[in-house]
């Protein structure tokens, strides 16, 4: 929002210095534009470049944890959070900031079974962030609000449609309800939206023929969402998927 005002303000200022040189206010509307444009693209690109470096050090945290030091797992995923929170000061300059910022703390929070937590941002999460809006989707039913689970699928299939993960997910999730019909429906989705993808076409014809949806082709991703529980203690595996924007 500031760098928007301030651009807007370096506008108006060129449009009228130009009206000052006795040019018409017409004349001062492109270099006021120019002005409007170059200066909100650098103000968002500097914003752009600490929120970065920001979530470099999120992942640097997160790389790799120790799997059989619990005190020190919680520790780095605290030190983690805190530093995306810190960065959530930068909501007030630039549009979409904070809602990318709540959607990775989420996500943390989920994979990390603190649900709660998670719950508070991942309803502030970005809704363009499907990794974030399919983990919500599996808080939701494991809440057993199956309607919300349903809906937040449904808004991380829109810009997720190319990630085989979000439609397993979600399909898998409707096959523990016994809804099966509407698991081939999304299937079928999925394949339709991802025709070159071997895992959705295999998963679709294991539905279709009556067999059990294996999710083994969405691993080790499939692991974050804490559906089922892996064969061994995974978690000095586990890794948040930060989106690149």
């Amino acid at each position: 929002m500031i760098n928007l005002l301030i651009s807007v303000a370096l506008g108006v200022v060129f449009a009228l210095a130009v009206r000052l040189a006795h040019f018409s206010l017409l004349a001062g509307i492109v270099p006021g534009m120019i002005a409007f444009a170059g200066s909100y693209v650098l103000l968002a690109r500097r914003v752009a470049v600490k929120v970065q470096a920001l979530m470099n050090l999120v992942q640097k945290e997160l790389a790799t944890l120790p799997p059989n030091n619990k005190r020190e797992q919680q520790a780095r995923v605290d030190k983690a959070v805190k530093l995306l929170e810190s960065g959530l000061v930068y909501d007030r300059w630039q549009f979409l900031i904070g809602p990318e910022i709540h959607a990775n703390i989420g996500m943390i929070k989920y994979m990390f079974k603190d649900l709660d937590g998670a719950a508070v941002h991942l309803n502030q999460s970005s809704a363009r962030n499907y990794m974030a809006l399919a983990m919500k989707g599996a808080l939701l039913f494991q809440r057993k609000d199956y309607p919300g689970m349903k809906a937040a699928f449904e808004a991380a299939v829109k810009p997720g449609k190319k990630e085989a993960l979000v439609w397993a997910v979600y399909a898998w999730c409707l096959l523990q309800l016994k809804e099966k019909d509407s698991a081939l429906e999304v299937m079928a989705r999925a394949a339709q939206s991802n025709p070159s993808d071997e895992k959705l076409k295999a998963s679709l014809s294991q539905l279709q023929n009556d067999k059990r949806m294996k999710m083994k082709p969405y691993e080790p991703a499939w692991w974050q969402f804490g559906l089922e529980a892996p064969p061994m203690d995974m978690s000095g595996g586990r890794q948040v998927r930060f989106q690149r924007r």
